[in-house]
């Protein structure tokens, strides 16, 4: 559970432990980044506003690795805007504070239930591999096939090409990239970043001075984009 009110998580934290759930707890972004990676749970709830990392960059961070974690979206900001959002990135479930805690047992119930359905699941080939232009990236065999031959992934270049093609055609800043990528503040100043773009233009571009795929946006940060392939093969 990664909430901020200290309040809210006692509560939650006596009412799960008293079902028999096993609850761990963090108060601030980064360090239930760093709960969710030593711990791999079996659930997450997660606030949206929290200090240091905010809980949208959060719960991408986790899909980046983990597609099938269950991850319930606990946060006062209820607005269907904000619903819509957590959705479309990924969230399980959605509850609004205030909220009723019988109804949060039972979502976390359901959302544990169905996540032993699917232990197993048979991979999506859809999302194992990602094609664009003469490149080819394998996201399961940390393995990326381009005009240089077929080079090995750093599980860091693999997390970082699924945010970029994730996030197809939308501008990412540094700040974004190093919160969702690498759990960093926004004020951490570094240059890692960029040093990976450079890398991914190595591999990917045929000329990495004059990127096709992986843009500079001034002043914003980068754009990963392409046209998409001619269903007639032409």
């Amino acid at each position: 559970m990664i909430e901020d009110d200290l309040h809210i998580a006692e509560g939650i934290h006596l009412n799960l432990m008293l079902q028999g759930y096993e609850v761990i707890f963090a108060g601030d972004g980064i360090s239930g980044l760093n709960q969710w990676e030593t711990a791999r749970p079996d659930l997450v709830i997660l606030d949206i506003m929290l200090p240091g990392i905010d809980g949208l960059s959060i719960l991408q961070r986790i899909r980046l690795v983990d597609e099938r974690l269950p991850i319930l979206i606990l946060s006062a900001k209820g607005d269907p805007g904000d619903r819509v959002k957590g959705l479309a990135l990924g969230v399980d479930d959605y509850l609004a504070k205030p909220f009723n805690l019988e109804e949060l047992i039972l979502r976390v119930d359901r959302l544990l239930k169905r996540r032993d359905w699917v232990r197993d699941p048979v991979p999506d080939s859809v999302t194992d591999t990602y094609v664009f232009g003469e490149n080819r990236i394998d996201f399961v065999a940390h393995t990326a096939h381009c005009r240089k031959g077929t080079l090995s992934l750093t599980e860091q270049e693999v997390k970082l090409l699924k945010l970029f093609v994730s996030n197809r055609g939308t501008p990412l800043s540094r700040n974004r990239l190093l919160e969702i990528g690498w759990g960093y503040s926004r004020k951490i100043s570094t240059r890692t970043v960029d040093n990976f773009i450079v890398r991914f233009r190595k591999y990917f571009e045929k000329d990495p001075r004059k990127p096709v795929y992986f843009k500079s946006l001034r002043s914003v940060g980068y754009l990963f984009d392409h046209p998409d392939p001619d269903p007639s093969g032409s």
